[in-house]
């Protein structure tokens, strides 16, 4: 039980944080790793109502793993929660290797 209730709480968590990204109009990009570092002429460059829409469009789907996880967990204890773990560490590596193709 404990695992599905860790599975549902990060969904939660994660979900959250995208809905808040994405409705943040650009406000949330001073939470990027990055970008908060930037000059203020380097972030003229960017559309920070569209990069905060994306990133949390991008979190929101997450959610995803953890809810799987979870479906998972009820029938294989923390089977679900090593699944959804692994699955979202792929999405967050997918994440830098794009993020550093866009910005490099």
């Amino acid at each position: 039980m404990f695992y599905v209730l860790f599975d549902m709480c990060m969904a939660v968590i994660t979900f959250i944080i995208g809905i808040l990204f994405y409705k943040s109009n650009g406000k949330g990009a001073n939470f990027l790793s990055g970008y908060n570092m930037r000059s203020t002429e380097e972030r003229k460059k960017y559309d920070e109502i569209q990069m905060c829409k994306d990133y949390g469009k991008r979190m929101m789907y997450m959610a995803i793993p953890f809810l799987l996880g979870a479906v998972i967990d009820i029938r294989f204890v923390g089977i679900g929660c090593l699944i959804a773990w692994g699955l979202w560490l792929i999405l967050f590596v997918v994440l830098i290797i794009e993020r550093h193709k866009r910005e490099g």
